[in-house]
């Protein structure tokens, strides 16, 4: 498979990222947080061939993300104590562990959760809302690599595996998004990233900022 690389810049190059999908191919763009590897959620296809390039250690899972908080009743429920950090964060580099509804497709794992985002890179908003509003999407990296946080660094690791690379300039914060099990309480961090422990647990009202 050869690899295309797309600037995000030129014309037509969501139309382009959505044949891909529609074709079940596999599209690394740049999120807020790091480049993302992406499929629609709706084919068995590209969820296999997702998983068979990342792997299934226990350091990967998929996300769903979505363009907007009106798609996220469709695929997990969000418990009324969690609200504070969906307000407070979203759009932005915070990844979610909900409960999960019949809606998200078998082989996105994670038993009964799912993991969900709304990012903060209008780009990304684009490409989420031209695949219907919804995207299955880890980070774009081979298993125990890191994250990539430019096209470049993305291609170095993805090459002739993915279909497509859309070329959006260094992803803003890169770093990956702090990720939160909601569908307990207290809830737990799983995996720290830009946004701190402290942070959460302010914002849930568990904690009381430092000099209040």
């Amino acid at each position: 498979m050869k690899t295309r690389v797309v600037r995000a810049e030129e014309s037509g190059v969501v139309e382009r990222a959505l044949a891909v999908w529609q074709n079940g191919g596999l599209v690394a763009f740049p999120t807020d947080t790091v480049y993302g590897l992406s499929a629609l959620p709706t084919s068995d296809k590209a969820l296999r061939r997702l998983w068979q390039t990342k792997g299934q250690d226990a350091g990967t899972f998929i996300a769903l993300l979505f363009a907007d908080i009106a798609e996220l009743p469709r695929f997990a429920t969000l418990p009324d104590a969690l609200r504070p950090l969906v307000d407070r964060f979203w759009p932005g580099p915070l990844t979610l562990m909900l409960p999960r509804t019949e809606a998200v497709p078998r082989q996105i794992g994670e038993g009964t959760r799912v993991g969900v985002r709304i990012p903060a890179l209008p780009l990304a908003c684009r490409l989420v809302q031209a695949a219907g509003g919804v995207l299955a999407v880890t980070s774009a990296s081979l298993p125990g690599r890191p994250a990539g946080r430019t096209a470049r660094e993305a291609l170095e690791q993805l090459d002739g595996k993915v279909d497509l690379v859309i070329d959006g300039g260094p992803a803003p914060i890169g770093v990956v998004s702090t990720v939160v099990d909601g569908s307990r309480w207290p809830p737990v961090i799983l995996r720290e990233g830009v946004i701190s422990e402290a942070d959460i647990r302010i914002a849930l009202g568990l904690v009381r900022p430092r000099g209040k």
